[in-house]
């Protein structure tokens, strides 16, 4: 490459000219990715090899930030702040800001992590600091001393490699307490308390006034108040806020009051002595201070001095010709009876119209109709699945790729659904669950990282959501959990079946539809009556809202199944014996001579959609399971 032309730039880490390059054939010396468009403008040597970034030559030029001057860029650099060698690599890990990805530094030795941006840090060893006055506090770079407690004094989290630390006093003190976000010696002009409060920053036992639950470090405390006591996070807590377990807005109060209480999003006892959240309008309703501003629970928003204003969240309005107008159509609606809609659909929830009462569109040429019920679903509503307030909207998936319930994780191919993509069944459940399967009521867990939890009824591991009792160690999916108790289908019309939930059994029992062994332990669907077995996955299917010509997503239709169809699938190369099969008609108006069938979602994902293992779906009885490819 010609460079005659191009700026020369001296840099203290090569000994040769640099010159400006923007090309992506590259690789920077110091942070191992290409100088590129997108990587940004770097430096290239004309007589070696030898290349860097813009911004890596312009810091590694400082030599404060390293205090170490002969850089080899072929080995770990020694710097005087730290006691390891460290590499020059792009980190979002940094022990003193824990900020986005950015050029940083990297201990292999230690783990040790920080951005080059925060390195000046290193340029005070020593600091005074207002939560420990009477003597200065040491940076230290290794950990907290094995005879402290090695987390945080103030805070209570993990001080990693980076601290500063009294060796009299035995405090330690994270970079985020001493000088980032130091929390406030005094708090003033609070929501939950009139009064001021000073930190007491030392290892303590107490109870917290504001949760009643127990703290062991560093609290908030009222003088005036016979030394009211807080956690640091419970002295700003909101005075008036709206949750997802609710539909009225609730108030802080301390204390709670006398009489017997139960927390609306936990269901364990409150202590009425501690503060608490009630409801003005519910008078045996309130929700405990920490549940109540959960993440999953509250969205974020103080409301108080916020007017209350009135929502519309009717779906319809009633015209003068008895029609109805409704969100989700644009032809007005004609309320009629129950009789003489055999093979009609539900547009909300995919459901045969059947014997119910429905509303159906007032033009001829138009078949959309909805269930009453379904017509009178609220726009707007609150739930325990999201902490913002869920909007519905009409489902149609004409997109490339499908899409699926947030809760139950099956795939949707249309109708109403609320929010995101949560379905109406998953949104019309209400906490405490109750479950014929278990004695006790179940609650909706909202998992941690790293965390799962089985489904007593399917067996699969979930690491989101699920509803359980955490006393028995007994979870169910949403899939399962919401799965009929009774179900009709044509073959069986003398017959309903019924949702068993497993039972010993010597003999060996067989599915009626797919001809395959059930194992009666598991939950199955039987005739009391016909005695036939069925599994679930035979009964329902993998898709949520099928019905007859609903997509999956462009191309991919379905459509019932009967003795005279039972196409092959192209996967698992199985007589589709469910009640729907999946057919690829094509995309747009090209698909002329295409043949090609799916026995379920299952088939289909692995064959055209390969989703990763974190997506868990039930294999079908008849299907040899197969892992997923990524």
């Amino acid at each position: 490459m010609d460079t005659a032309t191009f700026p020369v730039f001296k840099f203290r880490g090569h000994a040769h000219d640099l010159f400006i390059v923007n090309t992506p054939f590259h690789q920077c010396a110091a942070c191992d990715r290409r100088t590129a468009v997108g990587y940004g403008v770097g430096y290239i040597c004309n007589e070696c090899d030898f290349s860097i970034h813009h911004i890596c030559a312009f810091l590694f030029n400082i030599p404060e930030i390293f205090g170490y001057t002969d850089m080899s860029w072929h080995h770990h650099l020694l710097v005087s702040w730290h006691h390891h060698p460290i590499q020059i690599c792009y980190t979002d890990i940094c022990e003193f800001c824990n900020g986005v990805n950015e050029l940083g530094c990297h201990c292999l030795q230690c783990g040790f992590r920080i951005h080059l941006t925060c390195v000046p840090v290193f340029d005070s060893p020593e600091i005074t600091h207002p939560s420990h006055v009477r003597l200065p506090l040491k940076l230290l770079t290794d950990g907290a001393p094995n005879y402290t407690d090695p987390r945080c004094h103030i805070c209570g989290e993990d001080t990693q490699h980076l601290l500063y630390h009294c060796d009299i006093c035995k405090f330690n003190l994270d970079l985020r307490c001493a000088a980032k976000s130091p929390p406030p010696i005094a708090l003033s002009n609070l929501k939950v308390h009139e009064h001021t409060l000073t930190l007491m920053p030392r290892l303590i036992s107490f109870v917290c006034d504001a949760c009643g639950t127990e703290g062991d470090r560093s609290p908030y405390i009222c003088v005036q108040c016979d030394f009211m006591i807080f956690h640091q996070k419970c002295a700003q807590l909101p005075r008036v806020i709206h949750v997802n377990h609710h539909d009225h807005r609730i108030s802080y109060k301390y204390p709670l009051g006398p009489g017997e209480w139960r927390c609306g999003v936990c269901w364990e006892e409150i202590d009425w002595s501690y503060g608490a959240y009630p409801c003005s309008l519910c008078p045996n309703y309130a929700i405990h201070s920490l549940c109540a501003t959960r993440k999953d629970v509250w969205d974020g928003k103080e409301l108080d001095e916020v007017p209350e204003e009135v929502e519309d969240i009717e779906p319809f309005k009633r015209n003068d010709d008895n029609t109805i107008t409704h969100f989700a159509h644009e032809h007005n609606l004609m309320s009629l009876g129950k009789d003489g809609e055999e093979g009609s659909y539900c547009g909300a929830c995919a459901r045969p119209i059947s014997s119910y009462t429905f509303y159906k569109c007032s033009r001829s040429d138009c078949s959309f109709i909805l269930h009453e019920t379904c017509a009178n679903l609220r726009k707007k509503k609150r739930h325990f699945l999201s902490p913002e307030q869920l909007v519905i909207s009409q489902w149609k998936n004409y997109g490339n790729f499908p899409k699926w319930c947030d809760a139950c994780l099956l795939v949707c191919s249309e109708g109403f659904v609320y929010g995101v993509m949560f379905d109406l069944v998953c949104s019309s459940i209400d906490v405490p669950f109750i479950h014929e399967s278990h004695p006790h009521h179940l609650l909706y867990l909202k998992l941690q990282d790293g965390h799962f939890k089985t489904c007593q009824s399917c067996g699969i591991d979930h690491t989101k959501v699920v509803l359980g009792c955490v006393k028995c160690n007994y979870f169910l999916d949403f899939h399962c959990a919401t799965l009929p108790l009774t179900v009709s289908l044509p073959r069986y019309d003398d017959h309903p079946l019924t949702l068993c939930y497993g039972e010993k059994a010597s003999g060996k029992y067989w599915c009626d539809i797919c001809e395959r062994e059930t194992n009666p332990e598991t939950w199955f669907y039987t005739g009391l009556e016909s005695g036939v077995t069925l599994h679930i996955l035979c009964v329902l299917g993998d898709i949520r809202y099928a019905k007859p010509g609903g997509n999956i997503c462009e191309g991919f239709e379905l459509q019932l199944n009967s003795s005279s169809t039972r196409p092959i699938c192209l996967n698992c190369k199985c007589r589709c014996p469910g009640t729907f099969f999946i057919n690829f008609v094509g995309y747009g108006e090209d698909h002329d001579g295409y043949n090609v069938f799916f026995c379920s979602f299952y088939c289909l994902k692995h064959v055209i959609f390969r989703y990763s293992n974190d997506y868990h779906i039930m294999c079908p009885p008849w299907v040899k399971k197969l892992e997923l490819k990524t």
